[in-house]
């Protein structure tokens, strides 16, 4: 008999061991995995680096990688984690040039993975170039978390790129327009699309929007979802998580009349976990589409861009999701893979944090997109 000391938990694969009438005995593998629907791909992790948060280190960013330079940490164990993964990047070459008229990214990457969900509920909107702005293309960067079923997300995937692009070259011709205002009427343009269509009334769905153009990083956040950007070794929030019980959402949410309730965690109503969403008729006026908006310059200290689903914000902080992307850009640490074709290194950062997020027990769908803004800003 084998030591149990030596089997990795992590390895162990959980029986139900039953016997029949004639004595033979049955097992049921873990029924979990066959709730993976996209194609399945396995990673092999071995190592552990630790990374820290201020200079000191941060228990809940423990990261399964090989470091490029061979050197292990103190504990050493082997992973397999089953994922449902799509990923898709800008260049096959790693730092390629940009475009004159590219909105100064220079790759991205983008993986979701259905986790231990039955259904994958996210979707991911990627559109280079999607809408000129003062004689140069903007980019346009999204992830949608959506809840009680897909259709909003898929919907809000395949519109507010549009309804973004629409309001910008409508305002083109202004002399004065602002970024908030065109991001509260597309947002609100979307959520009454999604309000004409009965069948989803008790469906909705979070959103995060970047739009990279070559001054300025403008994100609207309308839920959980997060923004975060990697500027100077740091990590800089561009958007607040729109929580229940974040205080202003609990006073304006008291003030229309609805309650905050502590139903597994505090939900709206007992029922929704954010407090802001595209959709979700149903809750009105106590979660609404408004989003909040931020437009932060650029400046040759940007690094990158991550926007990710609370799928990897409920395990990992801000602070180390960033660290783990720029030592993955950098090229310090690589995931061990089997099976799977050469990607930039903007996927690989974002297969990375997804890795991290399972591994750290998220059992939510997660979507993760990394952008790199080095090398291709304008100003200091």
């Amino acid at each position: 008999m084998k030591d149990p000391k030596r089997l990795s938990p992590r390895r162990i694969t959980f029986r139900r061991v039953v016997g029949d009438s004639d004595g033979t005995i049955t097992s049921f593998k873990n029924a979990r995995r066959r709730r993976l629907r996209i194609r399945r791909m396995k990673y092999t992790c071995e190592a552990k680096i630790h990374v820290e948060n201020g200079g000191s280190p941060a228990a809940d960013a423990d990261v399964v990688v090989v470091d490029s330079d061979s050197k292990r940490s103190e504990i050493h164990e082997s992973m397999e984690i089953s994922l449902s993964l799509s990923s898709t990047s800008s260049e096959e070459e790693d730092r390629p040039s940009v475009g004159e008229n590219s909105g100064g990214v220079l790759s991205y990457g983008s993986v979701s993975v259905i986790g231990n969900r039955k259904d994958m509920e996210d979707a991911v909107s990627v559109e280079i170039g999607f809408v000129g702005k003062e004689n140069s293309k903007c980019d346009f960067f999204a992830v949608f978390d959506g809840h009680g079923g897909a259709q909003v997300a898929q919907v809000c995937r395949e519109r507010l790129h549009r309804l973004v692009a629409e309001e910008v070259e409508r305002r083109n011709e202004k002399v004065e327009w602002d970024w908030e205002g065109v991001m509260e009427g597309c947002f609100r343009k979307m959520d009454g699309e999604v309000a004409g269509n009965a069948a989803v009334r008790t469906v909705g769905s979070t959103a995060v929007v970047a739009v990279v153009a070559t001054e300025e990083v403008v994100v609207a956040n309308c839920g959980d979802c997060r923004a975060v950007l990697g500027r100077d070794g740091e990590a800089v929030d561009l958007s607040s998580d729109h929580k229940p019980d974040r205080p202003d959402e609990l006073m304006r949410i008291e003030e229309a009349g609805g309650r905050v309730i502590n139903w597994n965690g505090q939900r709206v109503l007992g029922v929704l976990a954010t407090s802001r969403s595209i959709g979700d008729q149903y809750l009105r006026p106590y979660v609404i589409s408004k989003p909040e908006v931020t437009v932060t310059k650029r400046t040759n200290k940007d690094e990158f861009l991550i926007l990710a689903s609370d799928g990897l914000w409920d395990v990992i902080s801000s602070e180390a999701a960033c660290q783990v992307v720029r030592r993955s850009l950098s090229g310090q640490i690589k995931r061990v893979s089997n099976g799977v074709g050469r990607q930039s290194r903007a996927t690989e950062a974002a297969a990375l944090l997804v890795e991290i997020a399972m591994a750290k027990g998220s059992r939510d769908n997660t979507s993760v997109i990394v952008v790199e803004l080095s090398r291709t800003s304008s100003s200091g």
